[in-house]
């Protein structure tokens, strides 16, 4: 009699796990495990970890060094730094008869007519292309890094959807296996419970191995193993949407281009007027003899150099000068315009998927409510087995549907944030 007495405890103890698991396990799509002492992973410090490690961020500080030096260089009172110049004279070398001469000299390389306030103006303008140019690698980064963090959350949330069902399928089994001893089911139902948890299992096994997958995607942004993703809903707030050809105008690629053109525009007016090489001002002073015996004497020199034309080379710089500026104007025209198909596209693709998700919500109360509704028919014998089962996969599926219209909603205002140029919040 004693093993009959365990196989009588052993539903009765798999009942007590299985109902405990189904009031866990209903909200296992809306809510996820966190391990004490962490925080869950957000999109932002997710973002944040990714671009520490991008080489423009680690590089931009000596970058913008480099940019405030060439500034500087425009504000210094030569064009190019000094030059000392030191020279001797002899007609009797190793001896100190004759005649002797030493000259000291200071070379002043002089700015160009207009020159020193368009090189002011080019350092300005690569400056802010500087800038432009670290917003916009941002927002390159966060295109890739938006992508893995949804991949990441459908593989969340289908994973603990997965594990909901496979809760559920147990309960449901032992359940039937409860009623099949009792002699109110057949065999085949316990068969057909049977059959419903192994799919449960199967699809358990899926859906976790999409996560760990998802998860390692992650693992390339600094991220370290099997993180708990925050919640999908709210994961970014709805921004406003101006007109799309304005928010365009402002996009940072769109930016990017228009400030590579703005210093190529400079270039080619400091190129205008650097036409030949800077005259050089010269200051020395000479101090000699005649010959041994006499006197030393001094004397101070003054001179100008003036280079002559550059010809060609100097209009082979202007010309590539204006022909960049050119290609980056029509590159920002042709940016500017994809931008604002994109944003109208965003904004579009928000409607819908938010228009989807509130339908599969009301969808998914009537099929829990079904579920309710038949379980308990089930339970008082006024129901089948496969249409129990039938329901289970119904109401299974359309929560399925809407955790997945969920995230989509948020993946959609994320994405329309991109097209905004908006860093993920």
């Amino acid at each position: 009699m004693q093993p009959t007495k365990q196989r009588q405890h052993t539903p009765i103890a798999a009942l007590v796990v299985m109902a405990l698991g189904w009031v866990l396990g209903s909200s296992a799509a809306q809510a996820q495990t966190t391990i004490p002492g962490t925080a869950p992973l957000t999109l932002q410090a997710l973002f944040d970890q990714a671009w520490n490690r991008q080489p423009e961020a680690q590089s931009a500080a000596l970058r913008r060094e480099a940019v405030q030096a060439t500034r500087s260089v425009a504000a210094a009172w030569t064009a190019e730094p000094m030059a000392l110049e030191l020279s001797t004279k002899t007609d009797r070398p190793g001896s100190n008869q004759g005649s002797r001469e030493a000259e000291v000299g200071l070379a002043l390389p002089l700015w160009l007519p207009g020159e020193r306030a368009r090189k002011a103006a080019l350092a300005d303008a690569e400056a802010q292309a500087l800038d432009s140019r670290q917003r916009a690698a941002q927002l390159q980064l966060a295109a890739t890094v938006r992508e893995a963090w949804w991949g990441a959350q459908r593989a969340q949330a289908d994973q603990a959807l997965a594990q909901d069902r496979l809760l559920n399928a147990q309960r449901l089994a032992a359940d039937v296996a409860r009623r099949v001893r009792a002699g109110d089911l057949s065999r085949a139902d316990q068969a057909q419970a049977d059959g419903a948890v192994a799919q449960a299992e199967a699809a358990m096994a899926e859906a976790q191995g999409a996560r760990d997958a998802a998860q390692a995607a992650l693992a390339a942004w600094g991220v370290q193993a099997a993180p708990t993703l925050a919640l999908a809903d709210g994961a970014e707030p709805e921004p406003p949407v101006p007109d799309a050809t304005a928010a365009a105008a402002q996009h940072p690629a769109a930016a990017d281009w228009q400030d590579q053109a703005e210093v190529a525009r400079r270039a080619a007016d400091l190129a205008a007027v650097q036409t030949r090489a800077n005259p050089e001002l010269t200051v020395a002073a000479t101090r000699g003899r005649e010959q041994a015996g006499d006197r030393y004497q001094q004397t101070f020199t003054v001179g100008l150099r003036i280079p002559l034309g550059g010809g060609d080379r100097a209009q082979a710089k202007q010309a590539t000068a204006r022909a960049d500026a050119i290609d980056a104007e029509a590159r920002a025209a042709v940016e500017q315009r994809r931008l604002a198909a994109d944003i109208a596209a965003a904004v579009a693709r928000v409607k819908a998927t938010q228009a989807q998700r509130d339908a599969l919500a009301r969808h998914a109360v009537l099929a829990q409510g079904t579920r309710g509704f038949i379980d308990k028919a089930f339970r008082l014998g006024e129901a089948d087995g496969p249409t129990r089962l039938r329901v289970e996969l119904e109401a299974a599926q359309a929560e399925r549907q809407l955790a997945r219209a969920r995230i989509d909603a948020a993946a959609a205002i994320s994405h329309l944030r991109q097209a905004l140029g908006l860093l993920p919040q």
